[in-house]
């Protein structure tokens, strides 16, 4: 299968493009700065492909009738109106692939909580909508839900990870007391391989790692393991917006792209289901443990033999915010 990846020298997409070449499948590279693609150690197995999802005429180029499937990964959490780009985007790939006929899309969503959707944090109305463009191609569409990504480099993890390192105080407000259930990046590229060529047509799988466990207690499970355990104060109540705020100054990770995922721990983040690993992984196949993910994405870069890396690990080539 031919699969274009737009987003590939993103977090995920990086990890994904490797695996989708290890299962045999002919990979194109999409992405809006090709020099980042050349950055990357994979960059001479797989055909590259400028792509800019704001520009209709630049998607339309892209997806040639010669792409049997999109794997779609482009969020735009790092600016403000992100939401409205996310929309155009969406629309821009879904015209363009009904005109090439692709046959199957797959996105990488989040975890909608079961909440009224006028609670839900601007970041997971975004996704939503995102997921209801496509959705409405017609090509096959399967969304994968995520909570947390769980690896070394992942936005999520490292926004964890230096909140954790870096106060001497862990403050936890009480709206921040619900459940999350993380993924490792290993497992989640793993089920878009899957998606793929799964049977069936347009749905949505929630896919989490099988552990659900308090925020709080996932932090202290960080530290545990990092060896950087801080003392934590529960409060009662403290804004939203104070806190997103505090750690936006705290973390190098961009400030819109801070106060999104903040926001977004004011519900449970926890799947629905597992059906996800017999529709989309090999029989008997394991996920990894939040405690094994987290040993995996603190072992540090050794040298220069970047072919070598665990995709857990943090890469060279993830951003400069990255620890």
């Amino acid at each position: 299968m031919r699969v274009l990846v737009i987003g590939a020298t993103g977090y995920v997409g990086s990890r994904l493009v490797p695996a989708l070449r290890d299962d045999g499948h002919a990979v194109q590279a999409g992405a809006r700065d090709l020099d980042k693609v050349t950055g990357l150690w994979w960059h001479e197995l797989v055909d590259h492909v400028e792509i800019d999802v704001l520009d209709a005429r630049s998607v339309e180029t892209a997806v040639s009738s010669e792409v049997d499937a999109i794997v779609y990964l482009v969020h735009g959490m790092a600016r403000d109106g992100f939401a409205d780009a996310d929309h155009v985007a969406a629309q821009n790939v879904a015209r363009a692939a009904d005109s090439a006929g692709v046959e199957r899309i797959v996105y990488v969503s989040g975890i909608i909580p079961d909440v009224p959707e006028d609670e839900l944090s601007a970041h997971l109305r975004s996704r939503l909508d995102v997921e209801r463009v496509l959705s409405a191609s017609s090509a096959d569409v399967i969304t994968l839900r995520a909570a947390m990504v769980f690896g070394g480099g992942s936005t999520s993890f490292e926004l964890m990870r230096q909140l954790a390192d870096r106060l001497p105080v862990t403050v936890i407000p009480g709206w921040m007391r619900h459940r999350v259930e993380p993924i490792a990046v290993a497992d989640l590229t793993r089920a878009i391989v899957g998606a793929l060529e799964a049977h069936g047509g347009t749905c949505h799988f929630d896919v989490g790692g099988g552990e659900a466990v308090l925020y709080p207690d996932l932090v202290q499970r960080y530290t545990e393991l990092a060896g950087t355990q801080r003392p934590q104060l529960n409060v009662g109540f403290l804004p939203e917006k104070l806190i997103a705020q505090v750690a936006s100054w705290v973390a190098d990770i961009p400030s819109p792209t801070v106060k999104a995922l903040m926001e977004s721990l004011q519900h449970d983040m926890v799947a629905a289901d597992s059906g996800w690993r017999s529709a989309l992984l090999p029989r008997g196949a394991e996920t990894l443990t939040i405690d094994d993910a987290i040993a995996r994405a603190l072992v540090p870069l050794d040298g220069d033999d970047r072919r070598s890396q665990d995709p857990m690990r943090g890469w060279r080539s993830d951003p400069e915010w990255a620890s």
